[in-house]
């Protein structure tokens, strides 16, 4: 939001809000410029950590509890279908659909040894989450 006035006599109250003009024709609303929730908003999207048990489906194998992340949380932008114009009979894909989603960001690629019968020793690897973020959906 730029600028809002609320003016106020009894009984009478206005509030007036000014968006710029390519945001209106857009139709994005002014909520927030950014296009992103607040810092202190709890169900923005954001990193989630958990505890996970990690074991081998065959071997027997000692398992191993692990510090994982995931994304979770909501995203400020608004989802939206427009309809395509199109000068053909057949129209393949009628609409343009834009929608965003609470994604990772970065990652990075993290390995636990997991010690098994007969001495052998199995590596598991896993993608672990450092930053989400709120991605166009594909």
């Amino acid at each position: 939001m730029r600028n809002s006035v609320a003016l106020s006599q009894p009984g009478i109250l206005l509030l007036l809000v000014t968006c710029p003009l390519l945001t209106i024709l857009q139709g994005v609303t002014c909520k927030a410029e950014s296009g992103h929730l607040g810092d202190n908003d709890p169900d923005r999207c954001m990193r989630h950590h958990f505890v996970e048990t990690i074991t081998h489906p065959i071997y027997k194998c000692n398992s191993k509890m692990v510090l994982l992340a995931r994304c979770e949380g909501h995203c400020s932008h608004t989802s939206r279908s427009d309809p395509l114009i199109s000068f053909s009979s057949v129209l393949k894909q009628p609409f343009k659909n834009t929608c965003f989603c609470c994604r990772p960001h970065t990652s990075k690629l993290k390995a636990v040894r997991l010690r098994c019968s007969g001495g052998t020793r199995i590596t598991a690897t896993y993608r672990y989450i450092l930053a989400c973020s709120c991605e166009e959906c594909s």
